[in-house]
């Protein structure tokens, strides 16, 4: 038997594999191994406290083309805040509700992975 530790989405698991199993099946039964610490996110270069109450994550990796809104300006639900480039295609990054923009966390040109914050709103 050898034991492996691997890491899916963020979460670790032990597993342990049979080797020369007669039918040439392999069987693992994974266990949850204790969390490792998350690696911290990088700042927004926003003050303290001005990030806000609604993130806006990145549904996909990709890389930023254009940045449509700036902190401080209103939106309403559906409006365009930022353009995500993804397998050749242009994503239109849109706010889910009405509201201000607190906080645009990335750059054009910035490459992102899925979940990423790009911006945050109240």
């Amino acid at each position: 038997m050898k034991n492996y530790t691997i890491t899916v989405n963020g979460n670790v698991y032990d597993v342990t594999v049979e080797e020369g199993a007669s039918t040439g099946a392999l069987s693992a039964a994974p266990k949850a191994a204790p969390k490792a610490a998350p690696k911290a996110a990088p700042k927004a270069a926003a003050p303290a406290g001005a990030q806000g109450a609604v993130a806006v994550s990145a549904p996909m990796p990709g890389k930023i083309l254009a940045v449509k809104a700036s902190a401080g300006q209103a939106v309403k639900k559906g409006d365009v805040i930022m353009v995500l480039e993804a397998m050749k295609m242009e994503n239109d990054i849109v706010a889910p509700q009405d509201g201000t923009i607190a906080t645009i966390n990335v750059a054009v040109g910035d490459s992102v992975e899925p979940g990423s914050a790009l911006a945050t709103m109240n």
